[in-house]
């Protein structure tokens, strides 16, 4: 149970595993891969606590068997035998495991049996024993940190939970009544169509006698805690703007445990994110920003690590060093260095980092992407890992020893299958300024003289990545003979602030020339791709260039775009944070002739030389990128005369959260393909525009 996100969105990144149901359909290749059924059987490692003396982990896994939405599995290991234990019964769920000052148990949220809430039970996973139920909020709330934090003597746990706010009442009257500038809930929460105006405060409960206790007051949310050494104060992040629903401002403050007396550590115009006090208490790490207007749905600034005293003093960018999106840092058990994770060129890797200054050291730089990670008193690390070949398992690292895999959650899903290949390439972009980065998941069934479809996968955000890791659509793609580009166009992250600024004021601009020069550039390096049989596909930012793209070019036979935005301007005053535009272009949609420019971007206004067969896909309850804009587009559409359709998928917010849904989309997806694609061989190169 998570009572908000915990991570800051990258548009888009909600990853529909990129996309994913019921048309099964037989591939094309004779190779055995991977089919779109086989989804509700791959599991990942989510979360991941080794205990304080290294003997035990406790991680989540990942399900998918359920109808509904993935669930938390959560499972304690010994780390001698390499034997896990689960939690609860097979029908309980759990996850953010956080082992308690001693080691001797851990606390978790999720449900067993009847019941819901916060739990603790013994280093075994034995004795689970129910605490509280916290209350979560669907207001968006993103970069949030822990919701729950152990006292140094291990006697209480502070934890984060709702009460209402002063519009709750108005709001769910009837007639509703709306004040607040955020009406509308978080972005993949599907299930709502309004803010329930709940705001979070921080609690205590005393785990011998579950006897709790409300801390905080207010029309504030709190949250990102974190219990100091000396048990004194809770740190905690809150936005104590005056018009906190317009800018997005967190800050660190402290709460006295004695008499819930409150003292203010930063008071910057830029983001603190997810505080954390050192072993000794005389210092406090966080991730942050320095630029005065960021978004907080995602952000053009890279996040990055920083440092500072105790009582708020001598800030400074430690993590200024590694010029790459970081994020959230937790502390070396001595106190000497800082370790964090950092995007890089499609990978996610971990990186520890001196305080007293230094180079920062690589701990983990296998191309892939690092997830939940976390360390024993004896530096022994503990961390999800994602490879080429395989969805997050749990590995195990001590010292400069090669890391171990603990766990092999597909071996049988995988038994007898074939894993495509990714391969990267770099290409020179349109105007000669950037070096650009692209990733090819090849079909599997190659043969010398085969030829095969090319889809083009673009990633959302703007501020976001594609990489090298398992992707569950392309590989699926890839055993039906197809292969899949994904273009780390300008904006992406992973290669540096400069190239992350690059999309600034300039969308459905250069970027999207990037993902042409990007397909250009792969027809003629790989002559197998076929270039009559093209498809193009996107989630989120994805989906608006894949709007775009095909009112700028007719290369591409079949177009899916999912969740995207057509209209730049309409977008603007119906998403729930409203600020993004602001952001990405640096002045409010009204002033100057933004507008203009806005409506000029748009795919909507450049319909009429849209002739590509598309296919699009939405939430119903998408609040990130709502519903209409597909609605306005797929009308548009329809007068041109371009051959749509409109897949409507009911309990999704933005991007496709239920298995089935998944599933249905990314057979859909082939479909629309097959379709449009003509048979292979039928006519000679007429596509000669790439």
């Amino acid at each position: 149970m998570h009572l908000q996100r915990k991570s800051m969105l990258i548009r888009g990144s909600i990853c529909l595993i990129c996309s994913i149901g019921t048309l099964a359909l037989a591939a094309s290749s004779t190779a055995q891969g991977l089919s779109s059924s086989d989804l509700s059987k791959l599991r990942s490692v989510g979360g991941v606590e080794i205990s304080p003396d290294g003997r035990h982990i406790v991680y989540s896994v990942v399900m998918r068997d359920r109808p509904g939405r993935p669930y938390g599995q959560l499972w304690v290991m010994d780390v001698a035998t390499q034997k896990s234990a689960r939690v609860g019964g097979e029908k309980d769920s759990g996850g953010g495991p956080l082992w308690s000052p001693d080691g001797k148990w851990f606390a978790f949220q999720g449900h067993q049996g009847e019941k819901g809430g916060l739990f603790v039970a013994r280093q075994d996973g034995s004795e689970v024993t129910y605490l509280a139920s916290p209350e979560g909020t669907n207001s968006p709330l993103p970069g949030t940190g822990k919701d729950f934090t152990w006292s140094p003597d291990g006697k209480q746990i502070a934890y984060i939970s709702s009460t209402p706010g002063s519009e709750a009442a108005e709001a769910s009257g009837d007639p509703m009544v709306i004040t607040r500038y955020l009406y509308k809930p978080d972005a993949g929460e599907g299930m709502t169509r309004f803010n329930d105006n709940q705001r979070l405060h921080i609690f205590v409960v005393d785990v011998a006698t579950k006897q709790a206790r409300q801390l905080t007051q207010g029309n504030t949310d709190e949250h990102s805690i974190d219990w100091s050494p000396d048990g004194k104060e809770i740190l905690f992040a809150s936005n104590r703007e005056p018009n906190q629903d317009e800018f997005f401002n967190y800050d660190v403050f402290a709460l006295k445990v004695a008499d819930n007396s409150i003292r203010r550590l930063t008071a910057t115009e830029f983001n603190e994110y997810e505080p954390l006090w050192s072993p000794d208490g005389k210092h406090i790490v966080y991730r942050g920003t320095r630029r005065g207007l960021t978004d907080r749905e995602t952000t053009m600034e890279d996040t990055h690590v920083w440092l500072m005293n105790a009582d708020g003093g001598e800030r400074r960018e430690i993590g200024a060093v590694v010029d790459n999106r970081q994020g959230a840092p937790r502390w070396a058990p001595d106190g000497s260095a800082v370790y964090f994770t950092a995007q890089e060129r499609g990978s996610n890797r971990l990186v520890r980092l001196p305080v007293s200054g230094g180079k920062p050291e690589y701990v983990v730089k296998e191309t892939g992407g690092v997830g939940a990670w976390s360390m024993a008193k004896d530096g022994t690390l503990a961390y999800s890992f994602a490879t080429q070949q395989d969805a997050a398992e749990l590995f195990v690292k001590t010292g400069n020893s090669a890391a171990r895999k603990l766990t092999d959650l597909n071996a049988q899903l995988f038994a007898g299958k074939q894993i495509a290949e990714v391969e990267s390439f770099t290409f020179i972009s349109n105007d000669n300024k950037f070096e650009v980065e692209a990733f090819l998941t090849k079909p599997l069934g190659m043969t010398a003289t085969s030829k095969h479809p090319l889809i083009v996968n673009i990633h959302g955000g703007p501020h976001g990545q594609n990489g090298p890791g398992f992707n569950f659509k392309n590989q699926v793609y890839a055993a039906h003979g197809w292969a899949t580009l994904q273009v780390n166009y300008r904006g992406s992250t992973g290669y540096g602030q400069k190239f992350a600024d690059g999309v600034f004021a300039d969308q459905d601009g250069n970027e999207g020339q990037d993902v042409l020069y990007g397909v250009s550039a792969a027809v003629r390096r790989y002559l197998w791709i076929d270039r009559e049989r093209m498809g193009i596909e996107g989630v989120s930012y994805g989906g608006q260039l894949t709007d775009w793209l095909i009112t700028q070019t007719n290369e591409f036979k079949a177009a899916v775009p999912i969740a995207g935005i057509a209209n730049l301007v309409s977008y603007n005053y119906m998403t729930y944070y409203n600020q993004y535009e602001e952001m990405e272009f640096g002045q409010f949609l009204h002033q100057g002739n933004l507008m203009d420019v806005a409506w000029e971007r748009s795919a909507l206004k450049h319909v009429a030389a849209a002739h590509t067969p598309t296919m699009l896909m939405h939430g119903e309850n998408d609040n990130d990128v709502p519903i209409a804009e597909a609605e306005q587009f797929f009308i548009a559409l329809k007068d041109v005369g371009t051959e749509a359709i409109f897949v409507r998928y009911p309990r999704e917010g933005h991007g496709l959260a239920e298995t089935k849904h998944q599933i249905d989309s990314i057979d859909r997806c082939i479909a629309w393909y097959e379709k449009h694609f003509p048979k292979p061989g039928a006519e000679g190169v007429t596509n000669v525009q790439p």
